[in-house]
């Protein structure tokens, strides 16, 4: 792996001692959501830099949205393109008037090549700590392929095991059995206190792991094209699946109605569609 993509974990332990001693350390809520919005809007651009994306027509009228007492908004858009099967950048929450808030960046590419999907989410609690989710979406069954183990988990494993002892982060752990079926082995999934500090050290994670991700995409091998239709196939049903049972989405049903929440789900999947 190229030395430009490999994990610094020096800054994982020591963030810059002269920026920290300039920044406040806790951060009103309003200040926390636009910092992390800020983060997947970053990760958005180098994105656009490396692949062609198309706006999906499907999503339009979801620019904009809003929970039914009007407390709660929201936006979503998606995308498709040569290389990118799946693209989805949205948010939702109200700053102002509630500490809960979440956002998400997930990347699912097309079949031409079997590196993992990328996913990042994150977000605030109703606590106030916030949360982020930051993994590759396996493409294979890693119990039995220990190549691709080997290959695109190994690099990450030693940044999972630093993680685990940082003392600013509390290890997330969902009740849903599918949810963490679904998450990888080296998936970083934790809340923290909302200082800059931590935000640092989220954007630092996620721009690190897209980096390693994009180096990947440009090394990686052709599937054959006997093998796509299955593999595309299986990354839809896992989009689907994971996007349906979501143990928020009975949440979401409440604020936005059954209507809408299901065009919402439908629409990280993809199942509305119109180009591809």
């Amino acid at each position: 792996m190229p030395e430009s993509v490999k994990l610094n974990i020096k800054s994982i332990e020591k963030p810059q001692t002269q920026t920290m001693t300039q920044q406040p350390t806790d951060l009103d809520n309003k200040a926390v959501f636009e910092q992390l919005w800020e983060i997947t809007k970053e990760l958005r651009q180098k994105l656009e830099a490396r692949f062609q994306l198309h706006p999906d027509p499907s999503v339009e009228n979801l620019q904009q949205y809003s929970s039914l007492d009007g407390n709660i908004k929201g936006s979503l858009t998606a995308f498709s393109g040569g290389e990118i099967d799946w693209l989805v950048h949205s948010w939702l929450g109200n700053a102002e008037k509630s500490n809960f808030s979440t956002m998400r960046l997930t990347t699912w590419l097309k079949s031409h090549i079997q590196v993992p999907h990328l996913a990042f989410e994150f977000g605030t609690l109703p606590n106030a700590d916030i949360f982020f989710y930051i993994d590759y979406i396996p493409r294979t069954e890693l119990l039995t392929d220990l190549a691709y183990l080997d290959h695109y988990y190994e690099p990450v494993n030693q940044t999972f095991l630093k993680l685990q002892e940082d003392s600013r982060l509390k290890l997330f752990t969902s009740k849903s059995a599918y949810i963490r079926l679904f998450q990888s082995p080296a998936s970083l999934c934790y809340t923290g206190a909302p200082t800059f500090e931590t935000i640092e050290l989220t954007r630092t994670l996620a721009h690190e792991t897209l980096d390693r991700w994009l180096a990947w995409v440009d090394a990686a091998e052709p599937v054959p094209e006997d093998a796509r239709t299955a593999l595309a196939a299986r990354d839809l049903l896992l989009r689907r699946t994971g996007a349906e049972r979501d143990p928020g989405n009975k949440f979401a049903a409440q604020m936005f109605g059954s209507e809408l929440t299901d065009k919402l789900v439908r629409s990280l999947w993809g199942g509305d569609r119109i180009g591809h």
